[in-house]
């Protein structure tokens, strides 16, 4: 198989549970010709960016590398480094000298030589322990046995990084559910205390009153009930609370049908955060304003958990 055709290889298909966007995987395959290591490792991030370094003789193989590891993962850094080690059985058809990096070595050493007094003895001998400076050339058919190692491992090497991230998922659903679990128990009990916060305004404002005139009858004064209803209407958050459960149950819902969920959960924290903060705002009391703060924190630790959620 050319590396060509390589990229055309069908890939496993991506499990539907939560994953997370952190795993490391290592793997090798090893043949008559040479043996191939593989290590990857992947971090949170919002798009999919692939970065894996070859030699400069599977430097073909760099396309179909690429998406092979796409055709697995939808989102995270995906950083790595695939190494091929030629056995004794395979032969060179050439020796390549990296004159770039002789001519700069050669420049390099005789300044140091002449700034440190040094006589200026350099052999060409002594510049065959620079790494990469002579290298063998491989023949093509030689390289084309490659790929179906460096696949193996490759393949190898991603399935231990899915299963790492499949595991991280599964404590991060964990996690992601207390939290929601939290966060409804907090919005339960300000629905509880909202609809007697009006009435709590107009016993304080009328004890107020009282004392400021004693002996006066406000309780039927139409200009009070107004500040009341007008208070109560300020306050009133029973809006709020049900987008913010219909936000709750979307991210359960999500959390349930795992995959590809990260950004989806990502916008519902932005939605609930904006819900939270109106109830914060609308409410005057000092027990809601309490249970407000509360959520923030529980939804920043939220938001922090969903971010590396693929």
């Amino acid at each position: 198989m050319n590396a060509r055709s390589a990229a055309a290889d069908p890939g496993t298909e991506r499990s539907m549970s939560l994953t997370s966007m952190t795993g490391r995987g290592v793997a090798a395959a090893a043949g008559r010709l040479a043996r191939v290591e593989v290590e990857l490792s992947s971090v949170n991030r919002k798009q999919l960016d692939v970065d894996v370094g070859l030699p400069r003789c599977l430097a073909s193989f760099a396309a179909p590398v690429q998406q092979r590891v796409q055709s697995r993962l939808a989102r995270g850094r995906v950083t790595g480094e695939i190494r091929a080690t030629w056995t004794e059985a395979a032969q060179a058809s050439g020796v390549r000298v990296d004159l770039g990096l002789a001519r700069a070595a050669v420049e390099a050493l005789r300044a140091a030589a002449k700034k440190l007094d040094l006589p200026d003895d350099l052999q060409a001998s002594d510049l065959l322990a620079l790494p990469g400076l002579v290298t063998l050339e491989r023949s093509a058919r030689d390289l084309e046995t490659l790929w179906p190692l460096v696949r193996q491992a490759l393949d190898a090497a991603l399935a231990k990084l899915q299963a790492m991230r499949k595991k991280e998922g599964a404590a991060l659903g964990r996690d992601l559910r207390a939290r929601l679990a939290t966060l409804r128990k907090l919005a339960r009990e300000i629905a509880a205390r909202a609809p007697g916060v009006a009435a709590t305004y107009r016993a304080n404002l009328l004890a107020r009153i009282a004392a400021a005139l004693p002996g006066s009858d406000l309780a039927a004064d139409e200009r009070l009930l107004k500040e009341v209803a007008l208070f109560a209407d300020k306050a009133d958050v029973a809006e709020e609370l049900v987008r913010l459960d219909s936000h709750f149950r979307q991210a359960e819902d999500l959390l349930k049908q795992g995959g590809v969920v990260g950004r989806a959960l990502d916008f519902l924290v932005q939605e609930m955060g904006r819900e939270i903060n109106t109830v914060g705002s609308k409410a005057n009391d000092a027990e809601i304003a309490r249970r407000v703060v509360a959520a923030k924190a529980e939804l920043e630790r939220f938001r922090e958990q969903v971010q590396n959620v693929e």
